[in-house]
């Protein structure tokens, strides 16, 4: 075959253009790689600045995951994570067979759609009203004073509880006595340890939730606010028709997030309020997973039922995050 051919020439010029391409892409790549270095250099000590967050999540947050093949195995303490035989699925079948499976995913189930019900709402009605008080000293008091009980700690909080609805000195029923009823243990009933878990988590967390909700408010055109003003619309019908639809995609993940946490109710407040005699309603996921595995000793165990509980979280915040974007276009993803 001829050099000259035009099959021949075709094939040089094919190899020509393959090899430009190919020298054009590892220039644009040495480029951006150039580019990566001088960006990271320039904003070095910015990046530095997340260096603990980063080993942080590598070290309590990924690394730890590994334990998570105990709930496959039948766990020797003392022999390492890795010893022990393979049982497959035998923890997870135990706890479904357990007289305490529809009792604690009950009261998980219940304590988190109450605080949803309940609580989800307070911040945004918050965040609405303190941004209509024109007085700048009322408004800076009433978010102070609602921002600082998220800084207490659960065991304060717990506390307060016990010593403010103690049956014999506590205020409350002082107060309710003396208007002639008769004292509740609020402590020790059963009935009772539901509304005062989730009422005590509203006034503990509304005022410092609001604050997002308060900067989204605070984002939206004030021009908005101006045309509705000249038109004589009230404030309930400038909140509804005006704030709450600018804020909705702040809601939106907000209640994303909420939903995803269904199945993670707090251990320590439920922890510190429970009692024999309101156990059966105040026995959640997180307290039995603690009694299985420190009390008992129960290593494997207690790490299938922890593993199940973060399965049906994430499953319900991928079917509200796919829910949430064909209905109302605002995902977190």
């Amino acid at each position: 075959m001829l050099v000259g051919s035009p099959l021949n020439l075709s094939i040089i010029g094919g190899i020509k253009e393959m090899s430009d391409y190919t020298i054009g892409k590892n220039k644009n790549s040495i480029i951006n790689k150039k580019v990566i270095v001088e960006t990271f250099k320039k904003d070095f000590n910015f990046a530095l600045m997340f260096l603990p967050i980063f080993i942080y999540y590598i070290v309590f947050r990924y690394i730890p995951m590994l334990g998570l093949i105990l709930a496959f195995k039948d766990f020797v303490p003392g022999q390492g994570i890795f010893s022990g035989d393979w049982i497959g699925f035998k923890h997870f079948s135990n706890f479904f067979n357990s007289i305490y499976f529809g009792q604690t995913i009950r009261n998980t189930v219940l304590i988190s759609l109450y605080q949803l019900i309940f609580g989800f709402p307070v911040p945004i009605l918050f965040a609405i009203c303190i941004t209509q008080v024109k007085s700048i000293k009322l408004r800076r008091f009433a978010q102070t004073a609602t921002y600082l009980p998220h800084f207490l700690s659960t065991v304060i909080v717990v506390g307060m509880l016990r010593n403010f609805l103690d049956v014999n000195n506590g205020i409350v029923n002082t107060i309710i006595e003396q208007l002639g009823f008769s004292k509740i243990s609020f402590t020790m009933s059963s009935q009772y340890f539901r509304p005062v878990y989730v009422g005590s988590g509203i006034w503990q967390s509304f005022g410092f939730s609001s604050i997002i909700y308060i900067a989204a408010i605070l984002g939206v055109n004030p021009e908005l606010y101006e045309s509705a003003q000249m038109d004589g619309i009230s404030k309930f019908q400038e909140a509804y028709y005006i704030t709450l639809p600018m804020i909705k995609p702040t809601i939106v993940i907000l209640l994303l997030l909420n939903l995803g946490g269904i199945m993670s109710v707090g251990f320590e407040k439920a922890f510190l309020m429970a009692n024999p005699r309101n156990l059966v309603v105040s026995d959640i996921i997180s307290t039995y997973v603690y009694r299985s595995g420190i009390t008992e000793a129960r290593y494997s165990y207690a790490t299938a039922v922890g593993v199940f509980n973060s399965i049906i979280n994430f499953i319900l915040v991928y079917s509200a995050n796919r829910i949430s974007r064909k209905v109302a276009q605002a995902s977190l993803w």
